[in-house]
């Protein structure tokens, strides 16, 4: 490991951990994580796909980045390290699922929502994140922060926009 406590990116399982080296940018990784996702689902949401289709590759995602997460933290001897980024893309993508129109005014809601939700951590965000001391833990409390995010997303939609 270098100077700054991540591990070489020429691991795959920690380049997959950090969705592609953006959680070992500088200052505030979480939210160049979740910046990272934003042309991914721009770009799906193009397509305009059926959401049903992504719930069983996020649950699946899910599983994985625990595991892996779990393993590399055990590894390392360390608990949720803030290098760990693919539990901002699964939250974001979860929120994502909630979006009504493919546009950037409606990402960029998604993205505001979902970091002040992450930030904040609602419970049972709060309980995966303090309490769940596995590499689900790490990823869980994202997802939950996505799901909120998603259902005030819907709200601002329904009322605002």
């Amino acid at each position: 490991m270098n100077q700054d406590n991540r591990p070489s990116l020429k691991r795959l399982d920690i380049l997959f951990l950090s969705f592609l080296g953006s959680g070992y940018l500088p200052w505030a990784p979480g939210t160049w994580g979740t910046l990272a996702t934003l042309p991914l689902l721009y770009g799906l949401g193009r397509f305009n796909p059926p959401y049903f289709l992504f719930i069983p590759f996020l649950v699946i995602i899910t599983i994985i980045s625990s595991f892996i997460a779990e393993s590399v933290q055990k590894e390392l001897k360390l608990h949720d390290p803030q290098w760990i980024v693919i539990d901002e893309f699964l939250g974001m993508s979860v929120a994502w699922l909630f979006i009504q129109t493919h546009n950037l005014l409606h990402l960029l809601i998604l993205f505001i929502l979902f970091r002040i939700f992450d930030i904040i951590k609602i419970w049972p965000a709060s309980y995966f994140d303090k309490e769940v001391h596995h590499g689900a833990g790490t990823i869980l409390d994202d997802v939950v922060s996505g799901i909120y995010a998603g259902l005030l997303y819907l709200v601002i939609a329904r009322y605002i926009l």
